[in-house]
């Protein structure tokens, strides 16, 4: 269980592995979009493609290691399970927002969430 304060503070504190599994997944889309056009990309071919895939996991894994759920890494979707008002709920940080400033019930989902 996460508390607001700590959900903030790891999505700051890992802010930069974020930023760099979003730099992983627009070389990955890249590179298979050329090597399926013409099989030639200056980003390389199937041995750079096997490599930023397995750069992008670990990212994901090291995510999974301080508890937090991955939901989408197109945009990338994170929730950090908590209490509100003694319900559980997801506090839910989404690509492009500055800050935790989500949250929803654990059994409603994203089409529930609601701003702090």
């Amino acid at each position: 269980m996460f508390t607001l304060a700590q959900a903030r503070y790891l999505v700051a504190t890992l802010r930069p592995r974020v930023d760099e599994l979003i730099r992983l997944r627009a070389d990955l889309a890249e590179l298979r979009a050329d090597l399926a056009d013409g099989g030639l990309s200056p980003l390389g071919g199937l041995a750079e493609v096997k490599g930023l895939e397995a750069r992008l996991h670990g990212i994901v894994d090291e995510l999974h290691e301080h508890d937090i759920q991955v939901k989408g890494i197109a945009p990338v979707l994170l929730d950090f399970p908590g209490e509100r008002a003694g319900r559980p709920v997801l506090w839910c940080w989404l690509e492009g927002d500055s800050d935790v400033r989500w949250y929803h019930r654990v059994e409603c989902g994203f089409a529930g969430r609601r701003p702090l």
